[in-house]
């Protein structure tokens, strides 16, 4: 298929015809722009770590700092463009983690029945049970409280909305055609979830994907705004807001700035998932 015939399938004219949808792209491309040349494009790169400039502490936002400076004299807008890093290499560390368990579980639950749904079903049900910054919160209270820890606490339970969506997606597609012809010519059972049932699930999967990049940023800042994320001087948004909140409110823009950062970050990969789901939605 030919790239024109691509931008101009019902799916994509949904899709920028929605501006929401365009304006969640644009939020999305510019922070995963400003993630990837952090480096470069950053004014003080030397502040992502313990080194301040202790003449210019806790300066309002200004010219030379346009969200000011921390307590160290270590400049906002360079530490938020590095938690934007930290934040999508966590979100995405978590996801690819994650989410291959539940597609499995999902899969192989929709699609044996018996006791093999059962059993996995009611394990996922268990997990959901828990509130997840609970659970997240309970496994940190074992563990040292470090980025690596952290995805591990959250990557724990995200599995489970992923194994629950798909079970509900291969329970419908497995009464289909294609995949009652698949089974009479005798294809094997993997080959009837990976070839068959799966590639119709990948429109589901991306759109939660979209959008859960959103909610695992949300999950790691409030693990780090309670101390149990990462640690400083690793720049990570959550932390700062919560660092911030004890200078509050003559230092405001400690806290302002990086929970302004959160808002548009999860706001922007929402925006991208809803409008994801109209354009598949619109190219059925």
């Amino acid at each position: 298929m030919q790239l024109s015939n691509i931008t101009r399938s019902p799916g994509w004219t949904a899709f920028f015809a929605s501006p929401m949808s365009v304006i969640g792209l644009i939020i999305v491309v510019v922070i995963v722009a400003l993630a990837a040349l952090a480096n470069i494009i950053t004014p003080y790169p030397t502040h992502v770590g313990p080194i301040g400039d202790f003449a210019a502490m806790n300066q309002a936002p200004s010219a030379a700092h346009w969200a000011g400076t921390d307590p160290m004299g270590r400049d906002q807008v360079t530490r938020i463009i590095f938690g934007f890093r930290l934040a999508l290499i966590m979100a995405a560390v978590v996801l690819v983690t994650s989410v291959p368990v539940g597609i499995a579980v999902g899969l192989l639950a929709g699609y044996k029945g018996g006791w093999t749904e059962y059993l996995l079903m009611r394990l996922t049900d268990i997990f959901l049970a828990v509130p997840p910054l609970v659970f997240a919160m309970a496994i940190m209270g074992f563990m040292e409280p470090t980025l690596l820890n952290g995805m591990i606490a959250i990557t724990a339970l995200w599995w489970t909305w992923y194994a629950r969506l798909i079970y509900s997606v291969t329970r419908a597609e497995a009464q289909e055609g294609y995949v009652l012809a698949a089974e009479t010519i005798g294809a094997s059972t993997f080959h009837i979830l990976f070839r068959e049932i799966l590639p119709n699930c990948l429109p589901t999967i991306i759109t939660k994907m979209t959008i859960d990049v959103g909610f695992v940023i949300l999950m790691a800042a409030s693990l780090s705004f309670l101390g149990l994320g990462v640690q400083p001087p690793t720049p990570d948004l959550g932390a700062m807001v919560a660092d911030g909140a004890k200078y509050m409110p003559d230092s405001w823009w400690l806290s302002l700035f990086p929970g302004i950062a959160i808002l548009i970050v999860v706001l922007g990969f929402n925006l991208l998932g809803d409008g994801l789901r109209e354009a598949f939605d619109a190219g059925k």
